[in-house]
């Protein structure tokens, strides 16, 4: 049996994957708030202990770096080390990847239903791939092509520096800090709390005014969800003009990541917003912004650019790893 994890700003998910015939086989799955634990272990051993097992291999996808077999988790309070949490789960063949490296892995065992295609990009499309996955965070990874297969690797690119494309968003950027000296990255806007920075900073602009029913959901519930959701049933035209910014910023990094990684073998949106938003993503602004790289352009209309839809990627992903690295299962 293999332990899976998907450990996220939001959610933590844990699933049970056994190997049958060649294919992985998920047995069990659970979800829990990563907010409202101190720390990775004490979720780790409530899942064992609601669903035990014996445990042969265990791969946990989290979001953070992973450096010297320590993670610091961007947006949670937690510093997780592979050893001590060994020690404290009794949990004995663990491995600790990035949770884009994860999303990665599992790109490999989905199917075609498991996609939605917002470009087709040259068929057969072959090359390197690249993930990039809008969320609490802003995640990337890449996918090496060796002529034969895919080799998946981490990276924190979506910590770069944000790149203003106009007037108006070189004035969101000064609006987020950055005529202060802070730092301002792509996970700052291409993110949940990003949309909600774009929907307050053209509220706060007076670039469009706020409704004051949405007003009032928002004092009550500051979810970014509510934005998306008035922007893709057009009841807010504040939250419409908020999330055409966000289309556009995801494109133009989605694109940024295509020429770094050279991503001829098809780039891939994965996280949590993507498949709420794509009523957004199949309009022409993101791949408007997606392909407007100047001499570039061409090679970047030939690439595949695709929605995942699978909520369960990462969980597969950590457990083809671990199943891929130990043998049991063949590339």
């Amino acid at each position: 049996m293999i332990l899976a994890g998907d450990i996220g700003g939001t959610s933590s998910r844990f699933a049970y994957f056994d190997v049958i015939d060649g294919k992985l086989v998920r047995t069990c799955i659970k979800i829990y708030s990563s907010q409202q634990y101190s720390n990775l272990a004490k979720i780790v051993q409530m899942f064992i202990h609601e669903h035990p097992a014996s445990i042969a291999l265990s791969c946990l996808g989290i979001a953070a770096p992973i450096h010297r077999g320590i993670a610091k988790t961007p947006n949670l309070p937690w510093e997780v080390e592979v050893l001590d949490l060994v020690q404290k789960t009794g949990l004995k063949e663990l491995m600790l990847i990035n949770d884009l490296e994860a999303n990665a892995w599992g790109i490999g065992a989905l199917g075609e239903a498991d996609f939605y295609v917002l470009n087709a990009g040259d068929s057969p499309a072959t090359g390197n791939q690249a993930v990039i996955s809008a969320g609490t965070g802003l995640g990337e990874a890449g996918l090496y092509w060796d002529g034969k297969t895919h080799h998946p690797f981490a990276c924190e690119g979506g910590h770069g520096d944000f790149a203003p494309r106009n007037a108006l968003q070189a004035e969101f950027m000064l609006y987020l800090g950055g005529s202060r000296g802070k730092h301002v990255s792509y996970e700052r806007v291409l993110s949940g709390p990003g949309l909600k920075a774009i929907y307050e900073f053209l509220r706060d602009t007076g670039h469009k005014a706020e409704q004051p029913e949405m007003a009032e959901k928002l004092a009550r519930n500051p979810d970014p969800a509510l934005i998306s959701e008035a922007a893709l049933n057009h009841t807010c035209a504040l939250c419409e003009m908020a999330m055409e910014f966000f289309v556009s910023f995801y494109g133009a990094e989605a694109g940024n990541v295509a020429l770094k990684f050279m991503a001829t073998g098809g780039v891939y949106l994965g996280g949590g917003i993507a498949p709420k938003i794509i009523a957004a993503l199949k309009q022409p602004t993101f791949m408007r912004a997606f392909i407007a790289k100047g001499r570039m352009q061409p090679l970047l209309e030939s690439m595949p650019v695709r929605v995942i839809l699978n909520p369960d990627t990462a969980l597969l992903g950590s457990a083809r790893c671990a199943a891929l690295r130990s043998g049991m299962l063949d590339i």
